[in-house]
């Protein structure tokens, strides 16, 4: 397996772990939501050159996304 190949894979399974973190924080929140959210961030950091923090990026982001319509609800 390629080196490039092998990160993309760790770096997807953290993008997983992050999702399954912000599934258990937010439990109101249907699972399929939280997952377009991680997609839909994950996404905007397509082509990025250091991928190193990406998958602590997306859960902040969404968190961060998540908390804002908590209060606005």
């Amino acid at each position: 397996m390629s080196d490039d190949r092998q990160n993309a894979n760790e770096e997807d399974l953290a993008v997983e772990h992050a999702a399954e973190r912000l599934a258990e924080r937010f439990p109101d929140v249907p699972r399929d939501h939280i997952d377009a959210l991680v997609e839909k961030h994950h996404e905007g950091f397509d082509g990025a050159p250091v991928r190193d923090f990406v998958p602590v990026l997306i859960e902040h982001d969404v968190k961060r996304e998540l908390n804002a319509r908590e209060r606005t609800d």
